[in-house]
This record gives structure tokens, sequence and C-alpha cells, in this order.
């Protein structure tokens, strides 16, 4: 395909001009759009130890909560092209993306190929997005992103380096939006100010039949970019409507076809589903992120993070700060550290099968257990080690290993770690477990 630039623009340019990794221009070529598409893959394997579990989960964990096990977590691909001018100030590019591995459990999108898979290793699509730049009202325009994308909100990304540790904080696996399908708008106020809108079709759902209700969701918010010289970042977003399932309770054939057995049969478990009432019941999500660079070598951010759910009647609230020190060029050390309360134990649960958190949003009866109302405490230390002596002789992609030790305990006396519920039964609250769990952990990435 030949240039997307009007004719003043269609020129031979220089060498050194920007291009992707798949296309090589020919020296001399006229440039084409194609010459900056790229291709990404991303392998993550890693294990979590933690010998004093009874259960073989790690209670509150989503993608690692498989104790004591080695797993696959994620292969992701992507294709994309940064957005390009195509002439007159306007730019168009683009992002599609998806996902194998254990990960796949907990980032789906239901009407996207969710239940494709049902085992530990799950396929998802996680982006496939058209992005514009339109010069329009403002003085630096406005960029608009439309399909499906990452939530905007938290710390902690779903791809392996899009975060400093092999585990993540509560905040980033409870409270913040995984993936959207909608519209995002980015309007750039000022050189160091945006303003951000979106409509969406809500948490990991779509449209129609694959929607949880009929009511639309969106955010709002500003981020504020590259201030004091560039060392401050700093956002605050909000995540607005009603999340939960207009359509009646489901119960698992094990119940009888009697609600009352819930609770009385360990094998019986139940949908998430409201019924219309969910189309009034609303979900508000907030994050304010900042973060700072002390120097060339230090960096501390602190991410608060707050949810209010109608229909949980719950509020769950929390801060998490982090640390990281570049040692040198291949070795950073990275440290986390996090309190968070569950006000009535409804938002911090253990989806304890390989589909339960894919059941659970398209209001499936599914297992899980969930903790009393509890204020979390979580502390990890931890290294991203880029080994020299092994990337300098891979001509393909780089490696990375992030070793970490992480302990997280329950700041009230509740004891939600390491233990199952008792009797058999697939629904309930544990507290009969430890106050504490200690756990060792690691993976490695090689990405391209």
């Amino acid at each position: 395909m030949v240039s997307l630039a009007p004719a003043e623009q269609d020129k031979i340019v220089e060498e050194k001009a920007q291009t992707g990794n798949i296309f090589k221009r020919k020296p001399g070529a006229k440039h084409s759009y194609w010459d900056n598409l790229e291709g990404h893959l991303t392998v993550e394997a890693g294990v979590t130890g933690n010998p004093w579990t009874s259960s073989g989960r790690n209670f509150g964990q989503f993608y690692a909560d498989r104790a004591n096990t080695v797993t696959m977590n994620q292969i992701m691909g992507s294709l994309s092209h940064p957005v390009e001018e195509i002439g007159h100030g306007y730019g168009i590019g683009f992002v599609f993306e998806s996902m194998y591995g254990s990960d796949g459990r907990f980032d789906p999108t239901i009407g996207m190929a969710s239940g494709a898979l049902n085992g530990l290793y799950q396929w998802v699509p996680t982006q496939a997005h058209i992005d514009f730049k339109l010069p329009w009202i403002f003085k630096n325009g406005i960029d608009v992103q439309i399909g499906q994308m990452y939530g905007l909100m938290g710390s902690e990304g779903t791809g392996a380096l899009t975060r400093p540790f092999y585990t993540f904080n509560y905040a980033s696996d409870y409270i913040v939006p995984f993936e959207t399908i909608g519209i995002v708008a980015t309007m750039h106020l000022t050189d160091h100010m945006d303003w951000i809108l979106g409509i969406d079709a809500g948490n990991s759902t779509s449209f129609g039949q694959s929607g949880n209700n009929n009511r639309p969701k969106g955010y709002f918010g500003f981020a504020w970019n590259n201030l004091m010289d560039g060392k401050l970042n700093m956002h605050i977003i909000g995540h607005f409507g009603p999340q939960q399932n207009n359509s009646l309770a489901k119960y698992s054939p094990s119940c009888g076809g009697n609600s009352g057995n819930l609770g009385v049969i360990p094998s019986c478990t139940v949908s998430a589903g409201l019924g219309p009432d969910a189309n009034g019941l609303m979900q508000y999500n907030a994050d304010f992120l900042a973060s700072y660079k002390i120097n060339d070598k230090m960096t501390v951010t602190v991410d608060g993070t707050y949810l209010h759910d109608d229909a949980l009647r719950d509020d769950v609230y929390g801060v998490t700060t982090y640390f990281a020190y570049d040692l040198n060029p291949n070795l950073t050390f990275n440290a986390r550290g996090e309190i968070l309360r569950d006000n009535t134990g409804g938002t911090i649960v253990e989806y304890s099968s390989f589909t339960s958190f894919t059941r659970a949003i398209s209001n499936q009866p599914y297992p899980y257990y969930g903790a009393a109302p509890t204020t979390y405490g979580e502390l990890t230390v931890g290294a991203t080690y880029r080994p020299d002596f092994i990337n300098r002789h891979v001509s393909f992609g780089q490696f990375t290993f992030r070793p970490e030790i992480r302990l997280d305990k329950s700041l009230n006396g509740t004891h939600p770690f390491n233990q199952a519920p008792s009797g058999g039964f697939q629904q309930g609250v544990v507290n009969n477990g430890m106050d504490n769990m200690l756990w060792f952990n690691a993976d490695a990435i090689w990405n391209f």
C-alpha cells in the first residue's frame, strides 16, 4: 500500500526515519505507511512457592493463584502500527493483540472467544482497536481509540513487562477494570494536561446477549504529563456505571432445582445474576496515580484506588507504593507495599476453578470462596534482571528474570490464607486458615 499522505508528503525520506520491525524499506524507496508495521511477542513462565498452603491456592490472587506450580502464564503476540500522520494533521494507527496461557483465565471479554478453551491454559483476544489523531478544537488535538482495549486505571498491566513484579497487587486484580470495548477520547488541553472521556460496555463484557446489562458505562478523568522538568506524571480517573448482570440467578444442577439447597449441598452453586435491579445498581471506580523520578536511578510511585458497588454493598479502597532503583543497566531493585480494605469481604475472593471468573461475569454458576471483612497488607521485594551474559549472545529478543519474596497479612485478625472451604463446599467464606501468607515467586520472560 502506498503512502496515505497527500502528494506533498509523498517523497523520499531519510534512512533514519522511524520504521517498524516487519518490513524493511529499501534505500531510496518512497516511504509507505506499512513501513512502520510492528510485530511483538512475549513469553512468560513462572512459579509460586507457598509451602504452608493446604488449599493449593494463593488466596487473593488472580493470575498467580496456583501454589507450588510452574505455569506458562502467557504467550502474547501483537501486530500494531503507531499513529502516523496521513495529512492535514490527521493520523491513524491500530493494535491487534491476543494471549494464550494461564493468565487467559482472568482476562476474557464476554462475546469475544470467551470459553473457547476451558483448561488451565486459555486463549483470549486482549486488544483490537483503531487509533486516530484528530486536529480538532485544541492546539494539540484529540486522540481517539475505538474497539477493545485495556482498562486505563491502575499501575500494573496485563503484559508481563508492564509491571515490576510477577505477582499483582490486590487493587490491580480486584478493583480496576481489565478490558473494555468502547470509545476513549484523550483531549490535549495543554502541553502537559489531558482530559479523558470514554463510553464502553463495562468490565470484560461486550454488547447484546454478551453484555451484563443495558446501561452504558464510561471514563472521566485528567492526566498530567512531564511536570517538573519531566520528573512527575500523574492521573486521576474514574469509571462509572452499573456492572452487575441483569439476568436472573441460575443454579447448578446439583441444587436439584431448589435454590434453598445453596449452603446445604456442598456442590450447589449459584450465578451472580441479580435480575432487572442490576440496571440501577451503580459501581464506581476511582484511581489516583503519581510517579516521581527522584534521579536517573530512583523512581517512586503512589497509586490510590477506590471501588464502591451498590449491588455488593461493598467499599474497597487502598494505597500501593512502589520504589524502583536501577543498580546498573541490567539490574533493577523493586519494592512494593500495599494496604487495602475490603469492607464486607464481597470483593476479594478466590475463583477456584479454571472457568470460575468467566462463568461469574457471564451469569453462570461458579465455585469461589471469600473472606470475612479484612484489611490486607502486602509487602513485596524483588529484582528485575536482564542478564547481559545471555542477552549479548541472543540475536532475537531479550530475556528477563524476576525473583521476589512476598508477605501478605490480615491486619485485623481474620484468617483467610492457605485454607479452602471445609466439607467440600464450592461457595463460602473461609476464616479458619492463617492470618498471613509468606511465599517465594519468580518468572522468566522472553520478549521481542
